[in-house]
């Protein structure tokens, strides 16, 4: 890939020395020109052509929003690395609009930089951890405002629409668990789910479910009908005798 050519720029000369210092030993690295503010900074950054500028926000004549902006526009091959003390979203968001691929606090300059300095090179964005997270939790947030939370299924499996059926039935946990070859414990586990999914927490209201979607005929609910007895399966309605019936005279 070549020498990655590096443009330095900050207000405080201590500290493009200390930047130039960290830099100037590394394999493949070369500081080709220091800027102490935003207007040298684009001048240099088209005499030198360099790939990577290391830019700081808060700089005298023009800031590094204006300079990064412009830099961006008229040589969109270079690369613009934020070193800042100043962090805040307004701040990172302003820099990242403007053009910048990549944005660390100095207080991570001596551990993150010539690693960022590499991945924006190669074409990928480098952030120090704590806007990185800043940066996720805030796309996340975006995302979930303009798609909506997904909301939690509310369909019943094949097994939770039996066990609706049998509550509607009146069976008992015990006598659902013989029924369907499963343990007390999945039968409460499975109940428990059901009412969960249908915010419905009572016998008489799952029996309603069920009966108003057809799981079960209302004639066959023992909670629902007066005449079956409690307790064990629900039992046949006796039809009635006709011969013993009177049969109203018109």
């Amino acid at each position: 890939m070549g020498k990655i050519s590096v443009l330095l720029v900050d207000d405080h000369a201590v500290v493009r020395q200390g930047l130039r210092m960290l830099l100037q030993n590394e394999p493949g690295v070369e500081v080709v020109g220091e800027a102490e503010n935003g207007q040298e900074a684009v001048s240099i950054a088209e005499q030198t052509s360099a790939t990577v500028v290391v830019m700081d926000v808060a700089l005298p004549v023009m800031n590094g929003v204006e300079a990064t902006r412009i830099i961006h526009k008229r040589m969109p091959a270079t690369k613009v690395l934020v070193l800042s003390s100043y962090s805040d979203d307004e701040t990172v968001k302003a820099m990242l609009q403007a053009g910048a691929t990549g944005f660390l606090v100095k207080q991570t300059a001596a551990s993150d930089l010539l690693k960022a300095i590499r991945e924006v090179h190669a074409g990928n964005s480098f952030f120090s951890p704590t806007i990185a997270r800043r940066i996720r939790d805030q796309t996340r947030a975006s995302l979930k405002s303009a798609y909506g939370e997904r909301p939690a299924s509310t369909e019943l499996t094949p097994r939770e629409s039996q066990v609706l059926q049998l509550v509607a039935e009146g069976y008992s946990n015990k006598e659902m668990a013989v029924e369907l070859g499963i343990s007390v414990k999945t039968v409460e586990k499975h109940r428990q789910q059901v009412m969960d999914k249908l915010s419905i927490h009572d016998t008489a209201g799952l029996t309603r479910h069920a009966i108003s979607k057809g799981l079960v005929s209302r004639e066959f609910s023992r909670t629902e009908s007066q005449t079956a007895e409690p307790g064990g399966p629900p039992q046949a309605t006796e039809a009635p005798n006709l011969e013993q019936s009177p049969i109203p005279e018109n």
